[in-house]
């Protein structure tokens, strides 16, 4: 069974048709990287699939559940888990409590700070900070990170909710080469649990996740395939590489 599945998406804004019979289909456990120039749809592929925004028409399931008849935080309690490309962190809170919010069931969640935490809650606060190459900042402000530990922590507190499907919009804009090449690896072993839709425009970085590419163009798939193959398509290097 197809986890995530598209099937000619449709939605148009004031005349403008940012999807055009859109279909994509991803499989369980499977990590995909979108890419395309601006205003091929990218983002409105993403606010489709939370909820956000709704298609004129086509298909959008969630395994079985139809996604366009549920509203945002239907979708996100169903599992799919969302970051955006700015990150938004609590930057007074350490980079601890910011996960210890973060984590899935939690209610009242400024009331979880000065409640005992469970051995479960700390536990799983480790292991996303193992995961998240945060562990020796974890009692640090998470306004004093860098940009990329920034990214690194909202990453992680989206792992918090624990979704079966996360989608990253840009994880890499304005990060260091360094930061770039460890935010894939981070990418890659979340995969091995989760799956990814990572949107993306360094091409460097796509390479790195060595995983299945989709090009968008136009609101449609140009192309898919690896890295090399969609680099080789002239009409990639048209649209978009060639620029």
């Amino acid at each position: 069974m197809n986890l995530l599945y598209l099937d000619s998406v449709s939605v148009t804004f004031d005349g403008f048709r940012a999807l055009n019979e859109l279909s994509l289909v991803l499989a369980p456990g499977e990590m995909r990287a979108i890419i395309g120039p601006n205003g091929a749809g990218k983002t409105t592929m993403m606010d489709v699939i939370t909820g956000k925004t709704r298609p004129d028409k086509g298909d959008v399931l969630f395994r079985d559940t139809d996604l366009t008849r549920l509203d945002e935080p239907s979708i996100a309690r169903l599992g799919i888990g969302r970051k955006f490309q700015k990150p938004t962190v609590f930057e007074q809170l350490s980079v601890r409590d910011n996960l210890l919010l973060s984590l899935k069931g939690k209610r009242a969640p400024f009331a979880m700070l000065f409640a005992r935490r469970t051995s479960q809650e700390e536990a799983r606060i480790e292991e996303i900070l193992a995961t998240t190459r945060l562990t020796p900042h974890a009692g640090r402000q998470a306004g004093a990170l860098s940009h990329g530990q920034k990214q690194w922590l909202e990453i992680g507190m989206l792992l918090g909710q624990d979704p079966e499907l996360l989608l990253v919009d840009e994880p890499v804009a304005g990060m260091t080469d360094a930061e770039t090449m460890q935010t894939a690896e981070l990418l890659r072993d979340i995969n091995r649990s989760h799956s990814v839709v990572v949107v993306e425009h360094d091409m460097e970085f796509v390479r790195a996740l060595g995983v299945k590419v989709t090009v968008l163009h136009e609101g449609s798939v140009l192309a898919e395939g690896s890295v090399e193959q969609v680099s080789a398509n002239p009409r990639v290097v048209e649209v978009y590489l060639g620029r």
